[in-house]
């Protein structure tokens, strides 16, 4: 099923965020969400994830399963990359497929130290790993390569793209190119003084 996003409107005190935005997420494909700063991406991503509530409008079609990259990692500092990867992962997933991911994504060197010692970008694949390995029917992804160098971006975006595997997708970026890499439908969003139709 598509996820419809019908004359949704969210506002923070005055802030009036989303204004009777439309939208619609094709099932089983990639969207990427984009517009300028302050537009109402992330607001928007997190009435869709069950986060946050909208004052009026509606939302059709979200999968129960979900799973995330938000803007900050929101990883367990004290813990290692394997240990926090290992916390949304079902009983029946073995150490060592969490280790090939990370290894994937290039991280073989980092597997056992707290993330805490971790350099951003580093911290950034650990949450993407995460991300990919929670059982999901939907990966929300918030800016997910931000912060990345470029090789280290193109080898994690190949990472993301190979691993899938049939869930709906939808991708907050200001990078058209991640667009065409995903091969994603744009959905995008005005700023604030003309309509957030898409």
């Amino acid at each position: 099923m598509d996820i419809v996003v019908s004359d949704l409107t969210k506002s923070f005190g005055t802030n009036r965020v989303l204004d009777k935005c439309n939208a619609t997420f094709p099932e089983h494909e990639t969207t990427c969400l984009m517009g300028p700063s302050g537009c109402g991406k992330t607001t928007l991503l997190n009435i869709l994830m069950g986060l946050t509530c909208p004052d009026s409008g509606t939302v059709q079609g979200v999968p129960q399963l979900k799973s995330a990259v938000f803007q900050e990692d929101r990883l367990c500092e004290n813990f290692n990359a394997v240990a926090n990867v290992r916390l949304v992962c079902d009983k029946s997933v073995d150490d060592s497929l969490i280790i090939k991911h990370l290894e994937d994504i290039g991280l073989k060197d980092s597997l056992r130290q707290p993330v805490s010692e971790l350099s951003g970008g580093m911290k950034r694949r650990v949450a993407i790993v995460r991300a990919i390995l929670a059982e999901s029917d939907i990966l929300f992804l918030d800016e997910p390569f931000k912060g990345l160098d470029e090789e280290t971006k193109r080898a994690t975006m190949q990472y993301v793209r190979d691993n899938i595997k049939g869930r709906t997708v939808i991708l907050v970026t200001h990078n058209i190119e991640e667009a065409r890499v995903f091969a994603a439908q744009l959905v995008t969003m005005k700023g604030k003084d003309k309509s957030n139709d898409s």
